[in-house]
């Protein structure tokens, strides 16, 4: 029985010629148990017609804000709040766009804007317009609010060139869909400590040593671990990036110090616990009551004295049944650096990303990572947007800790 049976999902359609697909995704859906209600933009109806979509779903397309005949109101709202998932294939560029910068002038867009569930975007244009700076700018705004973004294939595309713009292909959306729920409870009820971000170290009241971390590594493991329904405690250092999922217990710290307080008093009941954060590795030996002054002064000596290590002191902790991780930001002899932590830190899974590679470390919307485990198996993965990240270390975390 798939995971779909009885769902409630969106099938949003746009005016492109990849909308003939969209009667085969219809149809799949419906064969898979979910309730389909098609929205079309107004255009979409030139290139597949209503009827077609209304006799493989059962239900009336709504393409207008109210039906001309009747008066009747279609309410974008009641229909974001019915939905489990909105699916919108094909995505143009101007739909994009639109859904990207708030410009809600058709049903499909205001639809998606009051959505609570999960969004799916499946882009499809030409190769030129796949790669231009505003379309590749509006798929990255798309990312960064959460939705979810169905690559296109290669291939030979509308305008007879060959690229990238291609819509996936009906079974493969199905089959993302079913991932997406499978996954959805997949750490239902399990105790998970994050720690993200950076930690400062004061020198005196204005200046600290620090690092370039921006925790949205350990804010999207966050958000995905809360998704598939763990008890999610971040312990976070100072970052920009905040918690969406109101569910999250976000604690707030500062120095490597309080943040190893902070981690201890919520390890003994965590059943996962990820060191995703940026701890400094020294603290000045004292700090400057008052800021040190240049004028006048000779530069001061700075004595600095270690941090403790989070990870490695709570790992030498680890109870029966708890299950570690670890991350590991390298810059050469990544591997045995990496293999070397995880087992000197009495680690479970070691997380690697090396700053040698291109869109990976630190403030970075990507990351490109490869996971070992204690088994010494290496698992490698391709640069990918660090909400895609999260879910595959979540996939490794919850195969490993069910075995």
């Amino acid at each position: 029985m798939s995971v779909l049976k009885g769902k409630h999902i969106i099938l949003g359609i746009t005016g492109g010629i990849a909308a003939y697909k969209s009667a085969m995704l219809a149809r799949l859906l419906v064969k898979a148990g979910a309730e389909v209600q098609p929205i079309m933009t107004p255009s979409a109806k030139e290139f597949i017609t209503p009827l077609t979509l209304s006799t493989l779903t059962g239900k009336p397309v709504i393409s207008e804000f109210f039906t001309a005949n009747t008066g009747e109101w279609h309410s974008h709202v009641d229909l974001g709040l019915w939905a489990d998932a909105m699916v919108i294939a094909p995505a143009t560029a101007s739909t994009i766009g639109k859904m990207a910068n708030g410009v809600a002038d058709n049903m499909l867009v205001t639809t998606y804007l009051s959505a609570k569930a999960p969004v799916f975007v499946a882009p499809a244009m030409d190769l030129d317009m796949m790669a231009h700076p505003s379309t590749v700018r509006n798929i990255a705004l798309l990312r960064s609010y959460g939705n979810h973004i169905i690559e296109p294939a290669c291939g030979e595309l509308a305008s007879h060139l060959v690229g990238k713009g291609r819509m996936e292909e009906p079974e493969r959306i199905v089959a993302r869909l079913e991932e997406f729920f499978s996954s959805s409870q997949s750490l239902a009820g399990l105790n998970m400590v994050i720690t993200a971000g950076p930690t400062y170290e004061k020198l005196d009241p204005v200046r600290f040593i620090g690092n370039y971390s921006s925790g949205k590594m350990g804010y999207a493991l966050a958000e995905e671990a809360a998704r598939r329904g763990a008890n999610v405690t971040i312990v976070s250092g100072p970052v920009s990036v905040s918690a969406k999922n109101p569910a999250i217990n976000v604690v707030k710290v500062e120095s490597a110090v309080e943040m190893l307080d902070a981690t201890e008093r919520a390890y003994g009941a965590a059943d996962v616990i990820i060191f995703a954060a940026a701890v400094a590795d020294y603290r000045p030996a004292e700090m400057a009551g008052q800021k040190i002054k240049r004028d006048g002064h000779e530069p001061p000596t700075l004595q600095l004295v270690k941090n403790p290590d989070i990870a490695a002191t709570l790992g030498a902790k680890k109870r029966a049944g708890q299950f570690a991780v670890g991350f590991a930001l390298e810059t050469d002899n990544e591997m045995d650096n990496a293999a070397d932590k995880l087992q000197r830190k009495n680690l479970d899974m070691i997380v690697l990303n090396s700053l040698r590679d291109s869109g990976a470390g630190f403030g970075t919307d990507t990351n490109k990572i490869t996971i070992i485990d204690r088994n010494g198996s290496r698992t490698v993965f391709d640069l990918k947007h660090k909400s895609e990240v999260a879910a595959d270390i979540l996939d490794h975390i919850s195969s490993l800790y069910h075995k």
